[in-house]
């Protein structure tokens, strides 16, 4: 089995100044990328700006041989973030969207400030950056890209209603860029890492967090990156030394006639069959996602 290296490669790891964000950027200059280490240096909720925590990594980097420059523009200001790759590297190879706060609240108390903040850094800024580095990797048909979804927008998490609708909108938005890059080379996937850093010791025990170490969660994305990688518009669940892709599940359903109106209670009555996981399909897109509902149109008209 070849080595994974990125020689040659000019990486973007947004957020990269602590946790999963250093953790990447490490592990992708210690096989040979350059680095671009974005971090605006605030704090976990967002408040604040130091250039710090860029500098330290930077350094961290150097010292052992490796090259990197460091960026300290908010991720909303994407294109900044990526002309600062150009400008001391020319070109554009990876962008890993790490860079996240939280604004934990319940719902009832949640400002339109906690939304509108959280929305910014995570999902906006994922777009920003991704959409300054999207022409360049056409152009140059080659690019990978990482998104950093979460188990809180997958499954939902109390007090997190703003974190977990960006980051859930994080897939989507990686879905459809893997379908619109494919044919240029440009494979697009997503992350919903486990892992101890600012943001997970303001929820989990410090006991539990200082196990769950980010370098656990780095080697699936310096794969998910690797120019010998294939698969795109994938989701993974990943931490604590473990790895799984998920999908989309979903019953097999039920289609009713037409040639009379549909009644809630005729669909209280097929809701078991409705709602049956037993015998479930899982559609691989859109497309196949449609064919047993415009399949349920195309047997109306043959009856």
């Amino acid at each position: 089995m070849s080595e994974i290296r990125y020689d040659g490669r000019v990486v973007i790891v947004t957020g990269a100044g602590n946790g999963l964000g250093k953790s990447h950027a490490l592990q992708f200059a210690a096989r040979g990328a350059q680095v671009v280490v974005n971090d605006l240096g605030g704090s976990a909720f967002g408040e604040g700006a130091d250039t710090a925590a860029a500098d330290i990594v930077v350094d961290e980097i150097k010292a052992a041989g490796g090259d990197a420059v460091a960026n300290y523009d908010s991720v909303t200001d994407g294109e900044s973030i990526v002309q600062a790759a150009l400008d001391t590297y020319g070109r554009i190879d990876v962008v890993v969207n790490n860079a996240g706060i939280l604004r934990d609240t319940s719902f009832h108390k949640m400002t339109d400030g906690d939304w509108q903040l959280v929305m910014d850094v995570h999902l906006m800024g994922a777009y920003k950056v991704s959409r300054a580095a999207w022409e360049h990797m056409r152009e140059q048909q080659y690019g990978r890209i990482v998104f950093t979804a979460s188990a809180a927008g997958i499954y939902g998490n109390f007090g997190q209603a703003n974190y977990a609708a960006a980051k859930l909108a994080q897939y989507g938005l990686a879905q459809t860029l893997a379908v619109e890059g494919v044919k240029r080379n440009i494979l697009v996937n997503t992350i919903a890492p486990i892992a101890g850093s600012r943001l997970t010791e303001t929820v989990m025990p410090q006991e539990i967090v200082e196990q769950l170490k980010p370098e656990y969660v780095s080697p699936l994305v310096l794969k998910l990156c690797d120019e010998k990688h294939q698969e795109t518009g994938c989701l993974y669940e990943v931490g604590a030394g473990w790895i799984g892709q998920l999908r989309w599940q979903r019953t097999l359903g039920v289609g009713f006639a037409l040639d009379h109106p549909i009644t809630p209670e005729a669909v209280v009555a097929a809701w078991d069959s409705i709602s049956d996981f037993s015998h479930a399909d899982n559609p691989a897109n859109i497309l196949a996602s449609m064919e047993v509902i415009m399949g349920n149109l195309a047997n109306q008209t043959k009856n």
